[in-house]
């Protein structure tokens, strides 16, 4: 008979209590689970966050309030970086990076090993698709990352099918990815959705159809009236205001806004008008099922922008009538795609989700006019008394190469020819700029990190600065202060007007609710990463939302 040791059996059950406890304390990994038929992200370009609540009242059920109510809403969404700039947005969201590592400083910017300013998607080495001529076609090659897009289709050995749809090229092409099944924009020279040769040499069938409708000829054969009576549009300004811009050669910007005259002759009428919305989510559906996007063994991923809001708030402001009947409009054409989107694939079954590229300030006059400070700031204004200073000084002709994205981009070249000091040519532009009207601060890159500025200004400078694409000194307007003309409005400054946006999720795994702590637009590439248990694109810095991966 062996005698047992009390001793070691007493220490062996201690251990293995103990080894009880470490488990129940360790989260386990989540399982492969089912996947999503497909992933359709929405962004309103120029939306800002107080509009999922401005126009509540008179939102539809299945709408915005849908989303509200179904969905989890992060209340407190920022953009990480400046300049905000649609470009840059559409980018971010996809790549969950920033223009420093992406690359796409902005929808424009001067490149100095070709002398000459560029588009963010042109590409020479194209052609476009879809419309008569030989046209140079587009394509994402300048974003030097990848996009969560790309991603799903490397996940699923490119069985994954992504497509990119929008009014604006950039907006379709850049959220799309590399790797895309395909992206598609509007043509306003022939009225036609359209892509280039990088996705494709010739348009699939079905997309030839849709265009053989001219389905735009028939929503232009409609005027713009308002959706309600104007008298109810209690949200908004009068319908005339001084500060409002003009669109398409009208002479007042006032309801009902004529479309006829264009029908036939200037098909990019529609992109200030709400029927733009509606056409994207016409040529959107089709995509769904010429593609059968959702229905094979994969998650597909359908990346759709809306451009009108833009082109509507841009030329009326955000305080327009205009802009209030836009999102009515929106809200009435979203609830109808989203019960599609349930009866064609089921309402847990797709993972839904909307938000934007930036917002957008008040029109200068509008500040004006209720005794708040604003005012604008010219092309002119800002870049003639600089470019005549270092005239003057230093006898450089042609001192300033460019200005773009709040950025100046010197000639320095003309510059070290005659050994002039880069310091001594800094603090003539600081003085300059630093006494014209609206401009808070002017910064030289090169000693960007030093800056005695506060830090939230910094890192969102900073992240938005790219060394190979980026200017040489960057500007900083006054709050509430505008480039350019008076009328109308814009975005692009590190300001929450223009960096606060929506960001809701709906659909598959969502459970109701919201939260008020800070997330960023980085964050919306690695939550979609962690959802689907795929790699990150390749530049993210971003992190999962985990309120939503159910992670701590």
């Amino acid at each position: 008979m062996k005698w047992i040791n009390l001793k070691s059996v007493i220490s062996g059950l201690f251990l293995f209590a103990a080894c009880i406890t470490q488990a129940q304390n360790v989260k386990k990994a989540v399982p492969a689970e089912n996947k999503p038929k497909i992933v359709v992200g929405m962004m309103v370009d120029q939306m800002r966050w107080d509009y999922m609540y401005r126009f509540q009242n008179r939102y539809m059920e299945g709408g915005f309030k849908r989303l509200l109510r179904e969905g989890f809403s992060c209340e407190n969404t920022m953009i990480d970086y400046s300049p905000t700039i649609t470009a840059c947005g559409h980018t971010c969201v996809y790549t969950g990076s920033v223009p420093a590592i992406h690359g796409i400083v902005g929808n424009d910017w001067y490149d100095r090993e070709k002398g000459k300013g560029i588009g963010c998607v042109d590409d020479e080495s194209t052609q476009l698709v879809g419309s008569e001529g030989s046209a140079t076609g587009q394509s994402p090659h300048n974003n030097l990352t990848t996009t969560i897009t790309d991603q799903l289709r490397i996940a699923s050995n490119y069985q994954s099918k992504t497509v990119g749809i929008a009014i604006k090229d950039r907006a379709s092409i850049l959220p799309a990815g590399h790797a895309a099944t395909a992206a598609f924009w509007f043509n306003g020279k022939d009225g036609h959705f359209v892509t280039s040769t990088y996705y494709m040499n010739e348009l699939p069938d079905w997309a030839k159809r849709f265009n053989a409708k001219n389905v735009v000829d028939s929503y232009l054969d409609k005027d713009w009236e308002t959706l309600y009576p104007i008298n109810t549009y209690t949200l908004s300004t009068a319908d005339d205001k001084s500060y409002e811009g003009t669109a398409n050669g009208e002479a007042k910007p006032v309801f009902p806004h004529r479309l006829k005259q264009f029908k036939g002759k200037n098909y990019g009428a529609i992109r200030t008008t709400p029927h733009g919305n509606t056409i994207t989510f016409d040529f959107a559906k089709a995509a769904i099922e010429g593609y059968d996007l959702g229905g094979g063994s994969f998650t597909d991923f359908l990346a759709i922008s809306f451009s009108s809001p833009d082109a509507i708030g841009h030329t009326y402001g955000p305080n327009s009538i205009e802009q209030e009947d836009d999102y009515l409009r929106l809200d009435k054409d979203l609830a109808a795609f989203l019960a599609y989107l349930d009866n064609r694939f089921g309402k847990n079954n797709y993972l839904f989700f909307i938000t934007a590229d930036h917002a957008v300030s008040e029109s200068p006059g509008y500040y004006l006019e209720n005794k708040m400070p604003s005012g604008a700031i010219t092309d002119d204004e800002f870049s003639k008394p600089v470019v005549e200073a270092l005239q003057k000084q230093f006898g450089i002709e042609k001192p300033i190469l460019s200005f773009a994205n709040y950025q100046l981009y010197m000639n320095w070249e003309e510059f070290d020819k005659k050994n002039i000091d880069h310091a001594a040519v800094e603090k003539v532009i600081t003085s300059v700029l630093m006494k014209a009207k609206g401009i808070a601060l002017v910064l030289p890159a090169s000693s960007l990190a030093a800056a005695p500025i506060p830090d939230v200004i910094k890192n969102m400078l900073i992240k938005g600065y790219n060394m190979k694409r980026s200017g040489d000194f960057l500007v900083v307007p006054q709050p509430t202060w505008k480039g350019g003309s008076i009328k109308g409005a814009t975005h692009g400054t590190w300001y929450p007007f223009d960096a606060h946006i929506p960001l809701v999720w709906m659909g598959w795994k969502i459970k109701p609710g919201y939260t008020n702590r800070v997330t960023g637009m980085t964050d919306i590439a690695a939550t979609l990463a962690a959802l689907l248990h795929i790699q990150m694109p390749s530049g993210c810095i971003g992190q999962p939302i985990t309120e939503l991966t159910g992670g701590r």
